[in-house]
């Protein structure tokens, strides 16, 4: 079959596949807890001919293919949302309060489904075993340490994997594939949560408080010093407090003033992740003692850097151009050959195979799609959804086809 022919019949799908996207946009679900989303793709798999199986607490795999010998390469896509609440005026916009799909998840999902579809009427012509992952709690950086805690990459021995995330408010045409060149392509991500604790009070009395406001103000900007001062320039080292929280009063003093925020590098020993640890608590300790106040640092939910395999980026290169034509751009002339800020929990699976990670583009400003990701007015251009189902399974047809 040609690729001409593929993305044909993924166009066919296209009606189902909307269905899908705008069934789960309704009824976004975060983290784990996913009850309706994994009810419509086991479905939907199980209809396909599919025997879909559980991986860890909230994750599903099935497999296509095994009828004829050969590797085994994994496809994933992700299902969670984000805790925000939808402001982007779509007639299919979210019908859960304070829920949404604002990071393209559900794209994801319906895009999986439609490879799935493709993957299992062409099964036959496999040279080896697709699974296929449809994995939780992306957007916590866990999902993916679960599921490889409970199986994903075992039974069969996953030899490759492949994912594909969709971009919207960029200025690229609409289903466009962005293609990475080998190397670290997405900064590693943890988050940091800092306790400034003090005396609280009435208002009228600061003489007889002590302040944690004010020490937690002070530790916030010094902070900023790390970057300017103590790392080297060249090197890659973000954190960004993108949340501060004390008190419930205008008139009272707070006991605790607190903030959390994202450590972000693209140093794969980590080392300028420790340095900034290191920093992190003897700033905040300091300039609270400076205050009467003291302080607590803690980290969690660490993700490395997102690592793509150099032969895999090749075959990305081919595969898609085969399948695209024009429609595929060498990520670098975007990026400047730079590694992105955004971080990716299926990091964890390029430290252990063979990983490429993909993009595609949903909507420019032009066409309407003027923000970004996790914008609570972000939008994205389902008519590319076929485009995605042709890129994930013509992905794996070719890649089992030339290494066998």
């Amino acid at each position: 079959m040609t690729s001409k022919d593929w993305m044909a019949e993924a166009k066919v799908l296209e009606p189902q596949l909307q269905q899908w996207r705008r069934t789960l946009h309704r009824h976004p679900e975060v983290g784990f807890d996913l009850p309706k989303t994994r009810a419509l793709v086991k479905q939907a798999l199980t209809e396909m001919g599919y025997t879909p199986q559980d991986c860890g607490k909230a994750g599903i795999i099935a497999l296509a293919g095994g009828k004829r010998p050969g590797k085994t390469i994994l496809l994933r896509g992700d299902m969670d949302a984000l805790p925000i609440q939808e402001e982007s005026g779509v007639d299919f916009a979210s019908e859960v309060p304070g829920k949404m799909h604002g990071c393209g998840h559900d794209m994801h999902t319906a895009m999986m489904l439609g490879a799935a579809k493709l993957l299992k009427e062409h099964e036959d012509e496999l040279e080896g075993t697709v699974k296929l992952e449809f994995q939780p709690a992306e957007e916590i950086f866990q999902g993916s340490p679960d599921m490889l805690a409970n199986g994903l990459l075992k039974n069969p021995k996953v030899d490759a994997a492949v994912m594909f995330h969709v971009i919207a408010g960029m200025p690229l045409p609409s289903g466009m594939v962005l293609v990475p060149h080998g190397g670290i392509t997405m900064a590693s991500c943890e988050q940091y949560h800092i306790v400034v604790h003090g005396k609280g009070g009435h208002g009228s009395m600061p003489e007889a408080c002590i302040d944690p406001i004010t020490a937690a103000a002070h530790i916030h900007i010094a902070l900023q010093e790390i970057n300017s001062r103590e790392m080297d320039p060249h090197s890659f080292g973000v954190f960004t407090t993108g949340r501060f929280q004390a008190g419930a009063a205008s008139n009272v003093i707070p006991d605790t003033a607190e903030m959390w925020g994202t450590i972000r590098t693209i140093d794969p020993e980590n080392k300028v992740g420790e340095l900034i640890h290191k920093r992190m608590a003897e700033i905040a300790q300091g300039v609270a003692a400076a205050y009467r106040c003291t302080a607590e640092v803690s980290f969690s939910d660490f993700c490395p850097c997102m690592v793509v395999d150099d032969a895999l980026a090749e075959n990305a290169m081919t595969y898609m151009t085969e399948l695209m034509g024009q429609g595929v751009l060498d990520m670098s002339k975007l990026t400047g050959g730079k590694p992105g800020g955004g971080s990716e929990d299926f990091a964890f699976v390029s430290h252990e195979v063979p990983t490429v990670s993909m993009f595609i583009a949903a909507g420019n400003a032009k066409e309407g799609y003027t923000y970004g990701q996790h914008h609570p007015k972000v939008k994205f251009d389902d008519s590319i959804l076929f485009a995605g189902s042709a890129a994930y399974s013509y992905f794996a047809l070719r890649w089992l086809e030339e290494h066998k």
